[in-house]
């Protein structure tokens, strides 16, 4: 990774659009770095004043829509068993205890679920296989996609505009930071589960 190779990132008519299809590969396979490529462009906004932040933002909230969404028809009309991997006990217990906090507290519950990745699908997958009404998912969803796609690219807008050492300096530290947060997260989630589970 060079400045130069940021530099011509940062100008290329591809970045948004490579983030999109990033953002909403990574509302089906966790694996893929939605979030670090959001923090990088947010970055990116910061260091070289390219592409604009609030278009990152922008593209970022209706990226994280799009693939929730692809989630929560899939659920709707497939189910939750149709898929080998969904039958699964660890699987199997994350839809039940999705499923258990939509209905308990479906706003807080999506709100959350957009900031931990297999929360993040579980939740919208259940939302659909439970047949929430669209309308309500799109107002529940809507929200939390724009909250999250604003934090991750504030985080990185944050970095770049702190830490010196130039553009390499601000992505590298911006995505460590992201990633960071994003297991605590996940580690404390399960630290609460945990505790949860003999009460179950």
């Amino acid at each position: 990774m060079s400045d130069a190779w940021l530099q011509a990132l940062a100008q290329s008519p591809w970045a948004l659009p490579a983030m999109a299809a990033l953002v909403v590969g990574d509302a089906f396979l966790v694996v893929i770095p939605g979030e670090a490529a959001v923090t990088t462009l947010g970055a990116l906004a910061v260091a070289e004043g390219s592409p604009p932040l609030g278009a990152v933002i922008v593209v970022a909230a209706a990226a994280a829509l799009t693939g929730d969404l692809g989630c929560y028809l899939i659920g709707r009309t497939a189910g939750l068993e149709r898929w080998r991997w969904m039958r699964g006990p660890r699987v199997a217990a994350a839809f039940a205890a999705a499923r258990a906090a939509l209905d308990r507290r479906g706003a807080t519950m999506m709100f959350t679920a957009r900031f931990i990745p297999f929360a993040r699908l579980a939740v919208n997958l259940v939302a659909g296989a439970s047949r929430m009404p669209m309308r309500r998912y799109l107002l529940l969803a809507a929200p939390a996609a724009s909250a999250w796609a604003l934090y991750q690219a504030l985080l990185g807008a944050a970095v770049a505009a702190i830490i010196p050492g130039g553009t390499v300096a601000a992505v590298i530290v911006s995505i460590g930071v992201a990633i960071t947060l994003g297991a605590a997260t996940d580690a404390v989630v399960a630290r609460i589960q945990r505790r949860r589970a003999p009460d179950a």
